[in-house]
């Protein structure tokens, strides 16, 4: 049978209003502000392009070293190094603007008014899609503590962002909590249109012979396929949890991957980690997806979703 004679898989998804036209996405911090991919990568063939977190002011992120090479994976604390939202709008936006592919900008602060000012202030910009929370972030008006971890900071960060946008509002998740779904119902009850989870597993790793943490940060984020599986074990609880879309991370390399989140109920992913070893893995995993579908008779991905079978 040639190429022409197979029919089409339909491999878009509608998240929270977005209509994309595949589930790829990038994750946020591993993609620059996608022009360093330029050539590298068919930007429109991406399903969403999300950028680096952006903060109210520019951001030098924290000092060197900042990322170490763990077993599968790797710990960074690049400390959300970023132009700001200004120079963002000003300078990377223009490029963005004329891509065919969705741009999804991600926030971060260390107050609830550093979050509703960031939400403010992309509300009237043409050329973004949709707003990512990141609520991984210190609230340094709780002693650090970061918004993610506790249900009613979380909820009371993404309210004061919800007030500020009508774009999707879409809010990434902390993996180091015990029960995500509570996190989970919480940010949904106060507006968000869809979830992405998780973000990074705080980590820590020593060298042995100065006796000296390796990241000057001392703790970092833990990424790659180390922690594929509690990420997938996260968005199936989160999955029946809550009715809002997921969007799920965590150590995806492969097309295999990815499709093992879509199952757990995922209805697109990001990828993040992979780009530091493969800088084509979008590209890669977009066309394993479309593969195994033909070769499994799939003719929409959305079919999949949600599908694990535990009986």
């Amino acid at each position: 049978m040639s190429m022409t004679d197979v029919s089409p898989v339909n491999l878009s998804v509608s998240i929270a209003g977005l209509c994309l036209k595949n589930p790829v996405m990038t994750a946020s911090g591993t993609f620059g502000y996608a022009a360093e991919f330029t050539d590298l990568v068919d930007l429109n063939r991406l399903g969403a392009i999300i950028v680096k977190g952006l903060s109210i002011e520019p951001s030098a992120g924290n000092p060197p070293p900042r990322i170490v090479e763990t077993p599968c994976g790797m710990l960074n604390a690049i400390g959300l190094e970023n132009v700001g939202i200004a120079a963002f709008i000003e300078k990377k936006l223009p490029f963005l603007r004329t891509l065919n592919t969705p741009v999804i900008v991600n926030i971060y602060g260390k107050t609830i008014e550093e979050y509703r000012q960031l939400a403010g202030c992309i509300e009237p910009v043409e050329g973004i899609a949709a707003i990512e929370v990141n609520i991984s972030c210190p609230n340094v008006s709780s002693g650090g503590i970061a918004f993610g971890v506790d249900p009613q900071s979380a909820f009371t960060v993404v309210s004061a962002v919800r007030k500020q946008t009508t774009r999707p509002l879409i809010v990434k998740l902390s993996p180091n909590v015990t029960d995500i779904t509570q996190i989970a119902r919480s940010v949904v009850d106060a507006g968000a249109d869809c979830l992405s989870l998780i973000n990074t597993l705080t980590g820590m790793a020593i060298d042995i012979e100065t006796r000296k943490p390796r990241l000057a940060n001392i703790t970092g984020g833990l990424s790659g396929p180390a922690i594929r599986p509690v990420a997938v074990r996260m968005v199936w609880q989160t999955a029946q949890a809550v009715s809002v879309p997921i969007i799920g991370i965590g150590g995806i390399m492969t097309a295999s991957d990815a499709l093992e989140f879509f199952i757990a109920g995922a209805s697109a992913v990001q990828i993040g980690t992979a780009n530091f070893v493969n800088p084509r893995a979008t590209i890669d995993i977009l066309d394993g997806i479309e593969a195994f579908c033909r070769r499994h008779h799939i003719e929409k991905l959305s079919d999949i979703v949600g599908t694990l079978k535990t009986g």
